[in-house]
C-alpha cells in the first residue's frame, strides 16, 4: 500500500468535503440512546453506480477510542471503491454488552435505511475492525441471520456480505484465564472484558458466552479474513487460530494471517494509542512497515496447511474487492 494517503478533510454536523477524489460526510446520527446520539463519518468515492460499504469499528478495549481511531479511511475508500462508514458505539463505561453491539447493528440498519440518499448499494455492507472492533464487527457478521436479538431496541436486515478482523477477542473467558496466570486477581476483576460485562467472565458465564463470536459460529457466516500478531502480548493469537478453526469446521469461508513478530494495534495510525501501555502496542508500524512477513492459513475448507505469505493493508483491500464487487446478496447469505 502506498504510504501517500490522501488527506482527510472533515468538516461537522453532516456537511460534506472534498478529498482528491473521496467526499467526506462527518458526523451523521446514526441512532440515539439515553446516552446521546451517535455519530459515524462516511467516506463517498466518486462511483457512477451505487457503492459497497465497508463499516469501520475502533479498538480500544470496549473502554476508550472513538471513530478517528482509524487507518486513512480516505485511502481505503479510494482504493476499493467502497464507501466507509466509521461508527462508535457506546464504550463499557456508559453501557454493558450487548449494547456495543446492538449499536454495530443499528449502524448497518441506518446505511440501508439511507443507501438511496448517499448512493449506496444497500445488499454489500462489510465489517472491518481492530481489536474490541474486530471482536464486534466477527460478532455483527456472525448474528446477522438474526433480525432481532433479546433486548435489541432495533429490528431489521443486518446481514452482512464479509468480515474483516485484526487481533479480535474471540473467547473472553479464554482470554481473562490465560492473563490472570500474570495479573492479579483485582486486575483480572478490571480487565477490558470485566469491564463490558458488568464483572470477571467467570463470574458471568452466560454473559461471557453471549459476547464471545466463538459461540455464534454456524455454517451460515460471512468469509471472514483475520490477521493476528505473533508478538501480541494482550489478545493472545491463539484467539484467531480458534476462530478461523471453528469456521472451517463449520464449513465456512475463513482465511488467517499471522504476522512475524506484530504486537497489539497494528492497524492504528501513529501516536493513537487504543490502551495506555505503548510496550504493548505497535500503533502505526504497518503503514510504516508496508508488508509484513507472514503465515496464512487458506481462505476455503481444506486450509489444514499453512504456508509462508506476507500481510498488508492491500490484502484486506483485496479481500473486500473480492467479496463486495461481486458478491452474491447479503440477504441469500
Amino acid at each position: 500500500m502506498s504510504s501517500d494517503f490522501l488527506p482527510s478533510h472533515r468538516v461537522g454536523s453532516g456537511a460534506l468535503s472534498r478529498s482528491s477524489s473521496v467526499r467526506v460526510v462527518e458526523g451523521l446520527t446514526y441512532t440515539v440512546r439515553a446516552t446521546g446520539a451517535l455519530l459515524l463519518d462516511l467516506y463517498l468515492p466518486v462511483a457512477d453506480q451505487p457503492l459497497p460499504v465497508i463499516i469501520w469499528l475502533h479498538g480500544g478495549g470496549w473502554f476508550t477510542g472513538d471513530r478517528t481511531l482509524a487507518p486513512n479511511l480516505c485511502e481505503i475508500a479510494a482504493q476499493t471503491g467502497c464507501a466507509v462508514a466509521s461508527i462508535e458505539y457506546r464504550l463499557s463505561s456508559q453501557a454493558l454488552f450487548p449494547a456495543q453491539l446492538h449499536d454495530v447493528r443499528a449502524a448497518i440498519r441506518f446505511l440501508r435505511r439511507r443507501a438511496s440518499h448517499y448512493d449506496l448499494d444497500p445488499e454489500t455492507i462489510a465489517m472491518w475492525g481492530a481489536s474490541a472492533g474486530g471482536h464486534l464487527a466477527v460478532l455483527a457478521g456472525l448474528t446477522g441471520a438474526i433480525r432481532k436479538l433479546p433486548d435489541e431496541e432495533d429490528a431489521g436486515e443486518v446481514a452482512v456480505a464479509a468480515v474483516a478482523a485484526s487481533y479480535p477477542p474471540i473467547d473472553l473467558l479464554d482470554i481473562v484465564n490465560q492473563a490472570t496466570e500474570t495479573l492479579s486477581g483485582k486486575d483480572a476483576d478490571s480487565s477490558p472484558e470485566a469491564r463490558l460485562l458488568g464483572g470477571h467472565p467467570a463470574e458471568r458465564l452466560r454473559a461471557a458466552k453471549y459476547a464471545s463470536p466463538l459461540s455464534w459460529v454456524t455454517p451460515l457466516a460471512p468469509p471472514i479474513q483475520l490477521s493476528h500478531g505473533c508478538s501480541d502480548p494482550l489478545v493472545p493469537y491463539e484467539q484467531s487460530i480458534k476462530m478461523h478453526e471453528a469456521l472451517v469446521a463449520a464449513g465456512t469461508s475463513s482465511e488467517l494471517y499471522l504476522v512475524d513478530d506484530y504486537k497489539h494495534g497494528f492497524l492504528n495510525p501513529a501516536g493513537r494509542l487504543d490502551v495506555s501501555l505503548s510496550a504493548v502496542m505497535d500503533d502505526g508500524r504497518l503503514a510504516a512497515d508496508q508488508t509484513a512477513p507472514a503465515w496464512y492459513y487458506g481462505a476455503d475448507h481444506s486450509g489444514a496447511q499453512r504456508q509462508r505469505s506476507t500481510f498488508s493493508f492491500a490484502r484486506v483491500t483485496e479481500f473486500f474487492e473480492r467479496h463486495l464487487m461481486h458478491a452474491p446478496p447479503a440477504s441469500d447469505l
